[in-house]
């Protein structure tokens, strides 16, 4: 049996391009065109949620058939989850990952909560996907339920792990309750939007800072108590 080998294509004026990498750039051109559909559809779910995504919605936004953006995703359900997927990344991005280079305990912890603060600002005019998708998912079970309460999950392990690492540097008082604490400040989170998006309180952002601060003042551990900086990060 003859061995069977990859033509090479020809274009006009170029050299010719393998059969393979044709193909690995075919790919890389649709790794792109997909992840423009998901930043066009995760700025359209900021507007109307999730439950608002429709292919033929973001098939007109992006100028293209809805063939062509289904062929991407398969379903509907699909393009909810990827635009989770992707808030999730730039969520993590903005708000846990740029707060590692502060030393760990109440630096970090403080950083977390200003970044978190500072993504809240950014989204009192558009909307956050976890809040407004718990609202449109919380009783509707499925995969976009799933992945959206997976993210919000993971979020929130990722907080309570830096309350934890503040209770070993001798940040917060030992007893300090990790649960608890991210409860309360998770409330703060919650109840701002409410105020500042719904009931358009101008000094919301203000008093969310001013809790947050109190609420760390009856955890924090007394600094003549606390334990010689380690230099950790």
């Amino acid at each position: 049996m003859a061995t069977r080998t990859s033509s090479p294509v020809l274009a006009p004026g170029r050299a010719p391009v393998s059969a393979a990498e044709a193909e690995t750039r075919s790919h890389a051109k649709g790794q792109q065109t997909k992840a423009a559909i998901v930043d066009a559809a995760l700025a359209l779910a900021s507007q109307v949620g999730l439950e608002g995504l429709s292919i033929g919605a973001v098939a007109e936004l992006m100028q293209m058939s809805k063939s062509g953006v289904f062929s991407h995703f398969g379903s509907r359900e699909e393009l909810q989850i990827s635009v989770v997927r992707e808030y999730f990344q730039r969520f993590d991005q903005e708000v846990f990952r740029a707060a590692l280079s502060q030393a760990r305990g109440l630096p970090r912890l403080r950083a977390l909560f200003a970044n978190w603060m500072k993504q809240v600002s950014l989204e009192l005019q558009s909307g956050c996907i976890f809040i407004s998708g718990a609202v449109e998912f919380d009783d509707r079970p499925g995969p976009v339920r799933d992945a959206l309460a997976e993210t919000v999950q993971a979020w929130l392990r990722a907080f309570h792990r830096a309350i934890v690492l503040a209770r070993e540097e001798g940040h917060l008082k030992p007893d300090t309750d990790e649960r608890q604490l991210a409860f309360q400040i998770h409330g703060l989170i919650l109840a701002l939007h409410y105020e500042a998006r719904f009931l358009k309180n101008a000094g919301s952002i203000d008093w969310a800072l001013q809790s947050f601060e109190h609420i760390l003042e009856r955890c924090a551990q007394p600094v003549s108590k606390r334990k010689s900086p380690a230099g950790r990060r």
